[in-house]
């Protein structure tokens, strides 16, 4: 545990110089603040509080942010190190891999916390300052955050095992800016069309729900809706999946981390520096 802390305490001063946590939380803060205001309008119609209506906006900005930040984060991580030829020298030190993967880790998903942290805390001062009613939404607000920090390991993961597969900084951009793209982007774009031209056979009925909830981003937005008081935001591939249950996607989001970094770490026995 020493030795996990000891690599989490470097890896996230060498954070702090390089402003990633100055970026992620600008990142996050901006954003909030520019959706708190824009998904504030449709309050009266819904008939909830401000908060819980800033909270489905937070769902929509979380889903394409966050995902993002983590990626950005962690592609770096072991790549950087093997061109920097730093990689040799940290394994000559009585440290396992396993331990240097969740010292980074540990400090990477510190950083996505204050940023996320940061960003939500402004948005849900802004809201109450607007609306009394709106501390009836903290509750969401508390649940999208530590559902969101579960979302940013899962990507944070998966961008340690491009990182070592990649064994190069740029290669690993262009993997997790790709995959970026693919999960969050394109993924619901085909699947949008498979349901289209499925015109509600077999797919649509038997498939569409596993698949969305295969993705760890629609498992994070379907259960951040779904148990949401607004859950009138909901639209397209999410408002078609309400029959999933919440349970299920929980445990898509809860399963996901562990999966990410297990594969990360597997990747990484495999790299020689």
């Amino acid at each position: 545990m020493n030795r996990i802390l000891a690599s989490a305490r470097t890896e996230f001063f060498i954070a702090l110089r390089n402003r990633w946590i100055t970026i992620a939380v600008a990142m996050m803060v901006l954003f909030s603040l520019v959706l708190s205001a824009a998904g504030s309008a449709p309050t009266g119609a819904l008939g909830v509080d401000k908060l819980s209506v800033t909270v489905a906006s937070l769902t929509s900005l979380a889903v394409y942010l966050v995902p993002l930040v983590a990626l950005l984060m962690s592609f770096d991580a072991i790549a950087g190190e093997i061109e920097r030829g730093t990689l040799s020298l940290v394994l000559t030190y009585p440290v396992s891999r396993a331990a240097l993967i969740l010292g980074k880790f540990t400090a990477h998903l510190a950083i996505l916390a204050i940023a996320v942290a940061a960003g939500y805390g402004i948005a849900a001062i802004a809201a109450m300052a607007a609306d009394p009613d709106a501390i009836r939404g903290v509750p969401a607000l508390l649940r999208l955050f530590w559902t969101s920090i579960l979302l940013g390991a899962t990507f944070i993961g998966i961008g340690y095992g491009l990182s070592a597969f990649a064994r190069r900084p740029g290669a690993a951009a262009g993997l997790v800016i790709g995959l970026w793209l693919v999960l969050i982007v394109l993924y619901d774009l085909g699947l949008l069309a498979a349901i289209v031209a499925d015109d509600g056979g077999k797919f649509t009925t038997d498939y569409f729900p596993w698949l969305l909830l295969g993705n760890p981003a629609d498992a994070f937005r379907i259960y951040n809706l779904a148990v949401s008081d607004a859950t009138a935001a909901a639209t397209g591939l999410t408002g078609a999946a309400n029959s999933i249950p919440p349970v299920l996607a929980l445990i898509s989001i809860l399963v996901w981390p562990i999966v990410a970094t297990t594969i990360a770490w597997l990747t990484f026995r495999k790299v020689t520096p």
